[in-house]
């Protein structure tokens, strides 16, 4: 189907967007056309502001409109702790849970020689310079059981072992409510390796 010109584009844009199908840009489309435009201004404008405002803290890399960032300026942190994630979202997601209580440091990214990405591409250096000059105790290092965030993991070992601070990775294993027999061979040695003492 062919569309008005101004819908199509709006449509291209949504399709941009991480995990947007066809069908997606164009229902989502089609709403914001049901909207006032009082809404769509006000819509456009958080996009605006979100986007001029927000940096890298200098810090921890986590996204923020200050810097140092909330968290690492947050004087009730841990910070003889520093939880290592790949992205922003990644700290969201644990912060969401109310258990970690300490700092972070944000890779942005994970190391990937087939896109390209080696350890000078990630923020690397910046935490190896953290744990140098701050009283650290503990990496806690939360990347994806991917390839790449397993390499990642490892290089990151490799380097901060010479520090001889304890050095953690979250468990990876079985969600809650699932079946074994519908677990992957890489889940359940996972899920073997984290065990805990009960």
């Amino acid at each position: 189907m062919e569309y008005t010109k101004p819908l199509a584009r709006l449509i291209e844009y949504f399709q941009k967007l991480p995990s947007i199908g066809p069908k997606t840009a164009q229902r989502l489309a089609l709403y914001i056309l049901k909207m006032s435009e009082n809404e769509v201004e006000n819509f456009a404008s958080s996009m605006l502001d979100a986007k001029r405002q927000i940096s890298y803290c200098k810090t921890c890399f986590n996204m923020s409109c200050s810097d140092p960032c909330e968290i690492c300026s947050d004087m009730s942190r841990n910070k003889a702790i520093i939880c290592v994630v790949s992205e922003t979202k990644d700290l969201m997601a644990i912060e969401k849970t109310n258990e970690y209580h300490g700092l972070y440091h944000v890779l942005q990214g994970l190391i990937s020689p087939i896109d390209g990405i080696g350890p000078d591409d990630i923020r690397i250096k910046e935490l190896l310079y953290r744990v140098n000059q701050n009283d650290i105790k503990e990496i806690i290092i939360a990347l994806n059981p991917s390839v790449e965030g397993e390499a990642t993991s490892l290089y990151l070992t490799k380097l901060l072992k010479p520090f001889n601070i304890k050095l953690s990775r979250i468990a990876f294993g079985l969600p809650m409510g699932s079946e074994l027999e519908y677990a992957d061979e890489m889940t359940l040695a996972k899920a073997l390796e984290g065990r805990v003492e009960i």
